[in-house]
């Protein structure tokens, strides 16, 4: 847990604009002001090498909302731990967990710096719920559940949300543990929201970005496969319609028929 003010000169001074950072890339493809030259320099790019990269971003972002409108509306979800926050938008999960629920506590966690700066935006809750922000790597699961703690009752059935963040932990062990870890700490049922970044849609194109990142070129970031990312969700019982591109996630309309699959496959599941 930090103890900065969000604008703590000290803080402040640890945010280096002249690198693209994954979570401003992000920020510009969802039509935010957050970001700097060198994320819009890299989001371009990214863009003419995977053109429609703002639609992975438009539908994770949607994804979001019914995933958490699901939770906290159909199954009555009032606990919600957020890894990998990323830069405020409209619609974060606290703000559509309170619409439902005004009581819905949420926890949101990310390393950026930058998000930390944003954090007092993140944090307001309705007085009737709580938020809080932890400033942590979700690399280190056991400095998350802790400070969690704080604000959320983990004996009681919590939502852990993993979206876009799983891609940053390279080995594949390293991050079933992880997610294991995490999953391990909530009671039965708790639910997993789990999205990341995949290579099936356009191979070619996230060919050529994965061969860029190897160079050093773009950000570290590992897609992984639908057959992959279900592994994630081992031992828990997936909600319909299972694993499909974050497009297809109980779409609540389709009088247009179903939309694009995305580079980004998705699922939500309960812990038995």
């Amino acid at each position: 847990m930090t103890d900065h003010s969000p604008l703590d000169p000290a803080l402040l001074s640890r945010i280096d604009t002249s690198k693209p950072h994954q979570a401003r890339v992000w920020n510009f493809w969802l039509g935010g002001k957050d970001n700097y030259p060198a994320d819009r320099q890299l989001a371009e790019k990214l863009r003419d090498i995977y053109p429609g990269m703002e639609d992975i971003a438009r539908h994770s972002r949607v994804f979001l909302g019914r995933a958490v409108r699901y939770l906290a509306g159909t199954v009555g979800i009032r606990q919600f731990l957020d890894i990998g926050t990323g830069l405020p938008t409209v619609d974060h999960t606290h703000e559509v967990a309170q619409r439902v629920d005004p009581t819905s506590r949420v926890v949101y966690v990310d390393n950026d710096p930058l998000v930390l700066v944003h954090a007092q935006a993140l944090l307001t809750s309705d007085p009737r719920g709580a938020c809080d922000y932890i400033e942590a790597d979700v690399r280190d699961p056991d400095t998350i559940l802790e400070f969690a703690s704080r604000t959320l009752d983990l004996s009681r059935p919590t939502a852990l949300m993993l979206l876009g963040v799983m891609g940053t932990v390279f080995d594949d062990d390293e991050a079933y543990r992880l997610v294991g870890h995490l999953l391990g700490a909530l009671p039965p049922g708790s639910y997993l929201v789990f999205e990341d970044g995949t290579n099936i849609v356009k191979p070619d194109a996230a060919a050529e970005a994965e061969r860029l990142r190897d160079k050093g070129e773009v950000y570290e970031y590992r897609l992984r496969t639908p057959e992959e990312i279900a592994r994630f969700f081992d031992g828990l019982e997936l909600v319909e319609p299972g694993i499909v591109s974050v497009s297809r996630w109980q779409v609540e309309s389709d009088v247009f028929g179903l939309p694009p699959e995305v580079d980004a496959f998705c699922g939500v599941a309960r812990k038995p």
